[in-house]
């Protein structure tokens, strides 16, 4: 324990340092971190999905920076500090764990105690939609608002592609094809929880194996010395097929 805080307070000492002496670092504001923040957890969520653990160690040192640097400008404000980060943190995890602090009780029934009107108040708003649709229907879950059977999800799925299909080929306007869409996205990603597939993991890995595939077609597309453009799609389809085989 002794070399984990002191590893933390070096950390805190160099944050220090650098608030003060660094013209970047100086000039920073929580704002002007929010995206960078967004950026880093993103590769950190890369490389979790590639299982690439020493990537995975180096991620999380940029993301409690972003912590540590966050908690350091507020403290200039005195509005708070790191101490009162970790603390708060302590307290919110030590009440919502009465199963092993105290009696058992909801985890969403905690957490409306602690000041949220709803149950999906706790949700942020600028969760990617395809995330934010799954915390959506898992914190509906936690309060009994579920389907019972992965059967019932699967016939919601079929009916709402149904109801797409039938605006699509009535030439309905947009924002109806647009609300049949997302219905139809909503249902799959339920359906998902239900068979145990994480929905954002399973959309990321089809988009890292296009990504793999359509790069395969664009290297023996250059040894040819022929522009993918120039080429038919019958002729991309050999190369594509080949990739699906690799």
């Amino acid at each position: 324990m002794e070399e984990k805080l002191k590893a933390f307070e070096r950390l805190l000492v160099i944050m220090d340092e650098l608030r003060e002496k660094c013209p970047w670092d100086k000039k920073q504001t929580i704002e002007s971190l929010r995206h960078l923040t967004i950026e880093e957890t993103y590769e950190l969520a890369d490389a979790i999905l590639d299982n690439d653990l020493p990537n995975i160690k180096k991620e999380l040192g940029d993301v409690l920076l972003h912590i540590v640097f966050y908690a350091r400008i507020a403290s200039e404000t005195k509005e708070f500090d790191i101490a009162d980060v970790i603390n708060s943190l302590c307290e919110k995890l030590i009440s919502r764990h009465p199963h092993i602090y105290g009696v058992k009780e909801n985890w969403e029934k905690l957490k409306l105690k602690e000041g949220n009107k709803s149950v999906l108040g706790g949700v942020p708003n600028s969760l990617p939609s395809l995330i934010k649709a799954s915390r959506i229907q898992e914190k509906a879950r936690a309060v009994g608002f579920d389907w019972e059977k992965p059967e019932q999800v699967w016939e919601k799925v079929q009916e709402e592609i149904s109801e797409l299909k039938h605006e699509i080929d009535s030439k309905a306007s947009k924002e109806k094809i647009e609300g049949e869409f997302g219905d139809v996205l909503f249902s799959l990603i339920n359906y998902a929880r239900f068979v145990d597939v994480n929905a954002e993991d399973a959309l990321e890995r089809t988009n890292k194996k296009f990504i793999k595939r359509f790069q395969y077609l664009e290297s023996e597309a250059a040894k040819i010395g022929k522009p993918l453009s120039e080429m038919t799609l019958a002729e991309m389809d050999v190369y594509w097929n080949k990739a699906k085989e690799l």
